[in-house]
Formats: structure tokens, C-alpha cells, sequence
């Protein structure tokens, strides 16, 4: 009997030293069964350690919502990130506390669990390292993970969630940022026009939506591919600089010469919902996008080879401008957007 107990205690000794991030999942609270596009790109690792369970994802839309993350309690997630706009918003730079101006527009949040990276300049890898990054951001909540459990710690609804989720009701930085992590995971698009024409659904393309297809994979398809439409590579494409000293894209992250002012390639899932376009919204349009990569890009030595070695520029018709624009807006999931 005593060595039965002694086996066990090793055990248990060298599951916990083996697994830095355990943490107690309340019996009842059950993994959520999500329905995963075939032909999407593989999950990022960190999910499989953050599944999402059914209060896992509860507290974690609950905690999206949550105007105490800012210091003057008025700004949260969903501020910025908002579900009719693919959980984007229409700023060309996101708005924080006191209306302080921040050097990027907000990013929609869709289908991140099979992205690679995450941020315009790719600097975050796991998504339950993001929620940090907006809460202790001046520009944006301006506040700290201390102040911000300080402020929820005490609240019944929280504690219950926390309880149901982690099995007890200690409520702690990491638990936030998994919870809020288990949130977005859910958020799939991948019911648009597009999909059901795929899936043979019934749903059959317009003769511009058709023709817009074919230019797309003639002129685009090179950096928006796979069924995310991006490849999430970095790339600079010649848009206009933004004038704040402080932004070098890519640049930033790596230090490296050869990623100044190079950005993840944006996902063209419900891009008809996301404008402006660009890092810190350069076009209001579509058709402005377009229109000026027709007509020529801002030159720069590590400017795309797409471009580069094509006078820098996509030469495209006015009906070729509004094919794509056709085809494009087939990407657009109205029940996403709930639309």
C-alpha cells in the first residue's frame, strides 16, 4: 500500500514540474465542439493547450466587454473591436481613453485560431499573450492587469465564472488572458457567398463576381492566399507612410532594415465591413485601394518584388477594379457580422 501511495506521489510530482501552465478546469465545464473549416490553415499550437470550454468562452465574452479594463473605466475589447464591423471599427486610428489617437487602426478578430501571428507588425504569437497589450497601452486603456483585478475581483458574477471555469474563484492575469483567448478562438468566419459557392450550396457567382475571381487569382492570389485569403507574410507594399516617428512596421519587431514599414498581410474575409484600409487607414475604399495600386506605390528598397518588378504597381481596368470589388465583397459572412 505504501508503495502504491509513493508511485503515485511521483507522479503526480513529475505531471506538475512537466506542465508550468496547469490550471484546475471545473468538471462541468465542458469543451466546446467547433465546427473547423476543412480547408483552413492548421491551428496555432498555443490552442491546443486553450481549448474552449463552455465558461471558459461565457467569461471570456464577458471580460471582452469589460469597460473596467481602462483606467477611466469607459473603454473595453469591444470598443474597438466591434462584431458589425468584423469586430474591427471605422477609426483609421484606434480611439482610447480620454480620445487619445493610437498609431494603428484596430485589427478585426476573426478565425485567429489559425493565425500565425497577430498585430499589423506580427508581435505577438500567442493570442492569450494580446489582451495585455491594449490594457497597459497609453493610447488605448492605459491602465494595468493589478489595477484591473483590483477593480473585478470582488464581483459575484466574476467569481462564479472564474469558479465554474477554473474550478476555483481566484482570479489572476493568466485566467484573463486564456479566457479572452478562448473567446476569439470561436470567432470562425467561413459562411460567406464564397463558402456556399464552394460547398456547392446552392449559392452560384454573377458573371462580375465570376470574371472578379479570375482577376483575383491572376493579381492577388500571391500574398492573400489560402482559404484565410493571406498568407500572413509581411510584406511592404508601397502605401503611404504614416508620419508618426514611431511606427517602422515589421521594423519594429525584428530591428531588421529589410522589414521597415512591412505589415502582415490583412485577411479579405469580410473586408467589405473593416474600412478604412490600411495600417492607419490610407483609403476609405475599396476602390481607393485599387485605384492606387494601379496607379503606382510609394518606391522603397525593400518594396515587394510583386511591385518592384512591375513598375511598382498592379495594373488593373475600371472593370477589372470593380470585378474585384464584386468578387471581394462574396467574402462578406452576414451572420458573422450578424447583418
Amino acid at each position: 500500500m505504501k508503495k502504491g501511495l509513493s508511485i503515485l506521489a511521483i507522479l503526480l510530482l513529475l505531471i506538475s514540474c512537466n506542465n508550468d501552465y496547469y490550471e484546475p478546469v471545473s468538471q462541468g465545464n465542458s469543451q466546446l465542439s467547433l465546427n473547423i473549416p476543412l480547408d483552413f490553415p492548421k491551428l496555432n499550437n498555443s490552442v491546443n493547450s486553450n481549448r474552449p470550454t463552455q465558461y471558459g468562452v461565457e467569461l471570456g465574452e464577458k471580460l471582452f466587454n469589460e469597460k473596467r479594463f481602462s483606467a477611466d473605466n469607459t473603454i473595453s475589447c469591444s470598443s474597438c473591436h466591434i462584431q458589425a464591423n468584423a469586430f474591427a471599427d471605422h477609426n483609421g486610428q484606434a480611439i482610447g481613453i480620454q480620445n487619445r489617437v493610437g498609431l494603428r487602426n484596430a485589427p478585426p478578430i476573426q478565425n485567429m485560431m489559425f493565425m500565425k501571428f497577430y498585430n499589423w507588425d506580427g508581435n505577438i504569437l500567442e493570442l492569450e499573450k494580446q489582451p495585455l497589450v491594449p490594457i497597459i497601452t497609453h493610447e488605448e486603456m492605459g491602465s494595468s492587469i493589478v489595477e484591473v483585478i483590483g477593480k473585478i475581483k470582488n464581483d459575484f458574477l466574476y467569481k462564479d465564472l472564474f469558479r465554474k471555469t477554473f474550478g476555483d474563484d481566484n482570479i489572476t492575469a493568466e485566467r484573463i488572458y486564456k479566457s479572452i483567448a478562448q473567446y476569439e478562438y470561436t470567432l470562425i468566419s467561413a459562411n460567406s457567398k464564397y463558402d456556399k459557392v464552394k460547398r456547392n450550396e446552392g449559392e452560384t457567382f454573377t458573371e462580375s463576381e465570376t470574371q472578379g475571381y479570375l482577376t483575383f487569382q491572376q493579381k492577388c492570389v500571391s500574398c492573400h492566399s489560402t482559404e484565410l485569403f493571406t498568407d500572413q507574410s509581411f510584406r511592404n507594399i508601397g502605401f503611404p507612410v504614416n508620419p508618426d516617428t514611431n511606427e517602422a512596421g515589421r521594423g519594429r519587431v525584428t530591428g531588421i532594415p529589410a522589414d521597415y514599414m512591412s505589415f502582415r498581410v490583412p485577411s479579405l474575409r469580410n473586408i467589405e465591413y473593416t474600412a478604412p484600409y490600411g495600417s492607419f487607414g490610407q483609403f476609405p475604399t475599396l476602390k481607393s485601394v485599387l485605384d492606387y495600386l494601379n496607379t503606382g506605390v510609394v518606391e522603397a528598397d525593400n518594396l515587394d518584388p510583386i511591385l518592384k518588378n512591375n513598375g511598382n504597381r498592379i495594373p488593373l481596368t475600371e472593370q477589372e477594379k470593380n470585378n474585384l470589388i464584386s468578387f471581394m465583397k462574396t467574402l462578406s459572412d452576414s451572420k458573422f457580422v450578424q447583418k
